[in-house]
């Protein structure tokens, strides 16, 4: 198939897909290989340049979207409420998933330091989690990992993309903070 053609023929499944459809998928689909498809993705790309259409790049998957500077314009016609904000409880948990995934609720808690059940039930509920099947532990706790909408959300194209966290040089570690109280309780006994 010429380029233009596979341009064309992603365009409609991508288009009729309406999420992301994974790259191998996509190759086996239209038989063809990886470095086509790009190709033809770059295309697309051009065609979208003065477009309100995007193609997004999201790990190893592709979808269509509209551009976000017609969001207003798009949920004016569509009436759709604004989402409200993540609370700073969600964003803590989804840091701790999107860094360390997969996770399960009992790692999030852990690290968190409070029960975070109804929080990552949320996240999932909103999207940006999702179950990755179990772990091979007593219990076979689920796993979860984040989404192609945290990527969308976040406007990542890849979970490779987050920030590094800070250096541990600069932060205390729980065994400062044992040691000390440990040194204050010797002091205070004297």
């Amino acid at each position: 198939m010429e380029i233009n053609e596979l341009a064309n023929t992603l365009e409609a499944v991508l288009f009729a897909c309406g999420e992301s459809v994974e790259t191998k998928r996509l190759c086996q689909a239209l038989d063809t290989d990886i470095t086509s498809l790009h190709d033809a993705a770059a295309l697309l790309d051009e065609k979208y340049e003065n477009s309100g259409i995007e193609l997004l790049r999201l790990d190893s998957a592709y979808q269509l979207a509209t551009k976000r500077a017609y969001a207003p314009q798009i949920k004016a016609v569509l009436e759709i409420k604004r989402s409200s904000a993540l609370s700073p409880a969600a964003l803590e948990a989804l840091t701790v998933v999107a860094y360390n995934q997969p996770v399960t609720k009992a790692f999030v808690e852990s690290v968190r330091g409070v029960d975070s059940s109804g929080v990552v039930n949320s996240l999932v509920e909103k999207g940006l989690l999702c179950e990755a099947g179990r772990l091979e532990l007593p219990g076979r706790p689920i796993a979860y990992v984040t989404t192609d909408n945290f990527l969308r959300a976040f406007g990542l194209s890849s979970i490779k993309e987050l920030p590094p966290l800070p250096e541990q040089s600069g932060q205390v570690t729980i065994d400062e903070i044992i040691e000390a109280a440990e040194e204050n309780a010797a002091d205070d006994g004297e």
